[in-house]
Parts: C-alpha cells; structure tokens; sequence
C-alpha cells in the first residue's frame, strides 16, 4: 500500500473544533482587515474628483421686488441645465452637452436669491471651465428674458480651479471599510448559535432502572 505523498489528512473535525475554539474577538478583527483591504482598494482603484463651484445672484430690477428675485433664482436653479438655457456652455467649456448634464449640479437657498452651479470633473481645470461655463449660459438667458421677468441674474463669484479632490482618499474609503467590516463581524458573533454546556457528541445521561429494593420501600 502506498502513502499519501501530501501527508495525512486532518480531519474536518479537527479543524472545526480549532475554529470554535479561537476568541470571539477574532471573528471582528477578520472582518475590520477584510473590509480595510476592500475599502483600501476601491479607494485606490477610483480616479480622484475635483469639485469647483461659481455663484449668480438674482437682483430685482425698479419693475420688481426681492420676492420676485428669490423666486425666479429658484426657478432658475432648476432649469440651469436644461439644453435650452446651456446655450453656447458646451462650447466655453470644450465638453458635449450630456457631460454637463451629467456632471453640473445646481442648488438653491430658501433665504437668499442665489444660485450656485457646481461641476464635478476628473481635471481640476475643467471643473471650473465647466461651472463658469454654465453661470455664463445662465446669466445670459436671464438676460434675454429681462424685460418680461424684471429680474436680472449677475456673476457673484467665479469657480476657481480647486487644488485638491473633493473624493475622498484611499486612506479614508479604508478606514470606512474597516468600521463596516468590523460591524458586520460583531453582528455574526451575535447572531451565531452559542455552545451548550454539554461537551460535542456526548450522549444525554438516562437514569437507569431502579432496582427491586426501591421498588419495595417506595410502596
């Protein structure tokens, strides 16, 4: 009979009862390096974004009132994107339209007559083109439309090319996975079953037959 060239098996048995008997911190600390090197490697693998934003203010003419003005400003913060106020946008900033509709993201304030067009870009330099782009685009359509709105929309604050990204780092998407691993590994150790206190494989104990002599005096 020939021998096992790798060496004898351990049996399943043997390994599962290592594994239960390892602490139960080990299961969260599995899970927090588990999600660290997942986190860690998305982070690295995403291309950095840059965020640039520019500002327009909506100023009521002598036909009109700061009412009107906030709520045009809130009119125009949601068409900002629309292809029929880009206008020339595309071509200030050297992208198609579906890219500006993809990356620019316009807000609002309830309290202030203020626009802010906010573009997101892997270039930092195209970032700012494209949100000064679509102010312009804006402030010109405001423009077309004065004499019927009485409100007039003006460049409050250009976009400046941003000098560091606005995604966070590999360092970070690591440490967030390493939390929700960690998490995910304590909720396991929860909900696992526990170990009685029995030990593995023993039978119940019965209680044997009582014998004659106890039988008698019970009677």
């Amino acid at each position: 009979m020939t021998e096992n060239p790798t060496g004898p098996r351990r049996p399943a048995t043997t390994l599962a009862a290592r594994a239960k008997s390892l602490p139960p911190w080990s299961l969260i600390a599995a899970g927090a390096l588990t999600g660290g090197l997942l986190g860690g490697g998305y982070g690295l693998a995403q291309p950095p974004a840059y965020t640039a934003t520019s500002y327009v203010v909506a100023v009521p003419t002598e036909q009109s009132d700061p009412a009107s003005a906030l709520g045009f400003a809130q009119a125009y913060g949601r068409v900002a994107t629309q292809l029929a106020v880009l206008g020339d946008a595309p071509v200030w900033a050297g992208v198609p339209v579906r890219t500006l509709k993809e990356s620019v993201r316009t807000a609002t304030s309830p309290d202030a007559p203020m626009v802010s067009v906010t573009a997101t870009s892997s270039r930092p330099d195209l970032a700012a083109d494209m949100a000064n782009a679509v102010s312009r685009a804006l402030t010109r359509h405001a423009a077309d439309t004065q004499d019927s709105t009485h409100i007039e929309l003006q460049q409050f604050a250009r976009a400046t090319r941003p000098t560091a990204p606005s995604s966070p780092s590999p360092a970070v998407t690591g440490l967030v996975g390493a939390s929700a691993g960690g998490l995910l590994g304590g909720l396991t150790l929860l909900v696992r079953p526990r170990r009685t206190t029995d030990q593995p494989g023993r039978p119940p104990s019965v209680p044997g037959p009582a014998t004659a002599a106890d039988v008698r005096g019970q009677l």
